[in-house]
């Protein structure tokens, strides 16, 4: 069973969007901040992490810039309110491996999210 991360400041989507996940065979997880992120990986292995962008502390380029530094290898798939051109590129250089725009169509998050493993394996 594949575990995905989500992390994002809203605990109301962090909350149905896990259930939705787990309904699907997914064993999820979540913060509500990027501060501890990095941390959590090193100790919890994931496949997966959806990550936000506009965070409060550790905003999600942040969290890409830690990942990247410290020498992990884990697929993101940003999922974001505040989608741009701008912020899609630099996810992209940063590390992320898809794009995704809030508020999320479960279906094409699912499709993304299986595609993005899939890639991985």
């Amino acid at each position: 069973m594949e575990r995905i991360l989500i992390v994002d400041d809203d605990i109301d989507l962090c909350t149905v969007l896990s259930e939705e996940l787990a309904e699907v065979g997914y064993d999820t997880h979540f913060l509500t901040s990027g501060d501890g992120v990095k941390d959590y990986v090193l100790n919890n292995p994931v496949d997966l992490i959806l990550l936000d962008l506009n965070m409060p502390g550790k905003n999600g380029f942040d969290v890409l810039n830690d990942l990247s530094e410290a020498g992990l290898n884990i697929p993101v798939i940003v999922l974001t309110a505040y989608a741009d051109v701008q912020s899609a590129i630099q996810s992209a250089k940063l590390g992320a491996s898809d794009f995704l725009n809030k508020p999320y169509d479960f279906d094409e998050l699912l499709i993304t999210l299986r595609r993005t493993l899939q890639r991985v394996e």
